[in-house]
């Protein structure tokens, strides 16, 4: 037996309460880091839910917008107004993209003029070649991945301003 491998290995064993003071500096050091990176964690998911559900309404307003700059009068139903075609293909494509497409809130309304904020009819041809704003909002909550207080009543929101049209490319050319 090598009496110096005996000698060295007693010397790098720790003395007897240093190993649990090492186990307590190490249990504090994740019960102060792991809420934090719980917190950012949960925070990223929570914005990157926002985000997703932005980018989904501003692509909604940018279809529905091109509906008010075409010749509608060849794809609503009977008993169907442009207005209602507009806002209902608006939710269907929020709803096919995931989101609550029923919670949402659609306007259509004049971009300019003396109407500024005013409904705006797709369907009356005094409105042809105007401004029209469509707008889509809907409620935080509906896409919140957790239910947190401080953004209860916050609202999401996207719109677009085109120019509307009765008159736009005929279909049976």
């Amino acid at each position: 037996i090598d009496m110096r491998n005996l000698t060295s290995m007693k010397r790098h064993q720790s003395a007897p309460g240093q190993q649990s003071r090492r186990k307590a500096a190490a249990m504090m050091e994740c019960a102060i880091t792991l809420p934090m990176l719980v917190i950012l964690v949960l925070g990223i998911l929570e914005i990157g839910s926002g985000l997703r559900a932005s980018t989904i309404l501003q692509s909604a307003c940018r279809e529905s917008g091109r509906l008010t700059a075409m010749d509608w009068r060849y794809i609503i139903h009977p008993n169907q107004t442009p207005n209602q075609k507009v806002s209902q293909d608006l939710k269907n494509f929020v709803t096919a993209s995931g989101l609550n497409g029923n919670a949402s809130t659609v306007t259509i309304t004049h971009a300019d003029g003396d109407n500024v904020g005013q409904t705006f009819d797709l369907a009356d041809p005094n409105n042809d070649l105007q401004f029209v704003r469509v707008e889509v909002t809907l409620p935080y909550s509906t896409v919140s991945v957790f239910p947190l207080n401080y953004l209860a009543g916050k609202i999401l929101k996207a719109s677009i301003v085109m120019r509307a049209t009765t008159k736009g490319g005929s279909l049976s050319n």
